[in-house]
């Protein structure tokens, strides 16, 4: 009886014995198994069709972007056109101007002309010249060169424009550069 206990003990102090897989070569797949299959097959699939309409969206964003690109190209390029060619009179007055034989006096009044055809040009562009002499000196529109001493302007008011300044509605294209007066007679409160 002592043998039959000793192999008793032997057997019970040995390491369970793993299970088989359920699949052996060639045996049928379990139900668990195809389920399992079936759904990672399915989300290969879903992830595929993401993947390429994710490309396909970068596709058409990119081709957006170019479009935009080039539209606003276009445009820059019609606006220009349409400005350079309002002023291509003037060139050909200023043209006519240089081959004139005229006295200076003609060659001035034509000048003039020329002047007042590229005002208009720029009024109807909507760009207006910015107010200067005889106005208070404001640092956003004016750009000061100098101070002039003058008793018959206020302190501190334009008293002199040595280049006119631009605005193209409210946007300043280019300030006026001015003298400003100085007025010493008057008290600055």
């Amino acid at each position: 009886m002592r043998k039959h206990e000793t192999e008793l003990k032997v057997l019970e102090h040995q390491e369970p014995v793993p299970a088989e897989p359920a699949e052996e070569i060639g045996a049928e797949p379990t139900a668990e198994a195809s389920a399992a299959s079936a759904e990672l097959e399915q989300l290969k699939g879903e992830r595929d069709q993401l993947l390429d309409r994710i490309a396909r969206l970068q596709a058409e964003f990119e081709n957006a972007r170019k479009r935009a690109e080039r539209e606003r190209t276009e445009y820059r390029d019609y606006a220009t056109g349409n400005v350079v060619e309002q002023f291509l009179p003037v060139l050909d007055n200023f043209e006519l101007a240089l081959k004139s034989t005229g006295t200076a006096e003609q060659l001035r009044q034509g000048v003039e002309l020329i002047v007042k055809q590229m005002e208009e040009i720029l009024r109807q562009l909507q760009v207006n010249p910015i107010p200067t002499v005889g106005e208070a000196f404001d640092p956003r529109i004016h750009e000061a060169l100098g101070t002039v001493a003058r008793d018959d302007l206020p302190d501190q008011h334009v008293a002199e424009e040595i280049r006119r300044g631009y605005k193209l509605r409210e946007r300043m294209l280019r300030p006026a550069m001015v003298r400003v007066a100085h007025n010493p007679k008057q008290v600055t409160e």
